[in-house]
């Protein structure tokens, strides 16, 4: 019987082009009682989100959050890592707003253009078919730094 890791790996791997996008989900913890598109919280999220981009700590197509989740569309530079900077991300929130996340993220690289429309679309209308709004352009806990 083979036996299997207890966490992923998320480091690129060499042969990835440096500034490939992936679709990325962080969810948070069962214990985290407040959700995250409580106004306040979520507007910390948005800016700590655009604060990365705008540092080029990553290059964020997509950012939007869920109650018990997010989903970004995210390039990293080869020098910075996926991994780390996720990590970095999620332990600043969390020391700064109080935010209770699971350990570890899925991550799925995007492949083509068209791969990362049809995200792009996933992700725009998760809020939409979960009931929380009856259309992408009412879901206001969302940013897009293209």
């Amino acid at each position: 019987m083979k036996d299997y890791p207890l966490r992923l790996s998320h480091n690129t791997p060499g042969w990835v082009n440096d500034g490939s996008v992936f679709h990325i989900r962080i969810r948070v913890d069962a214990s985290q009682a407040r959700p995250l598109i409580s106004p306040g919280l979520a507007a910390n999220l948005l800016k700590a989100a655009h604060r990365y981009h705008a540092s080029g700590r990553w290059r964020c197509k997509l950012f939007l959050l869920m109650p018990d989740h997010l989903h970004v569309l995210l390039a990293f530079s080869r020098e910075a890592g996926m991994a780390a900077t996720v990590r970095e991300w999620k332990r600043g929130t969390a020391r700064l707003h109080g935010v209770i996340w699971q350990d570890n993220f899925f991550d799925h690289r995007i492949r083509s253009d068209k791969l990362e429309a049809e995200t792009w679309d996933y992700i725009r209308r998760n809020p939409v078919v979960k009931g929380l709004c009856p259309d992408e352009e009412s879901w206001a806990y969302w940013w897009s730094g293209v």
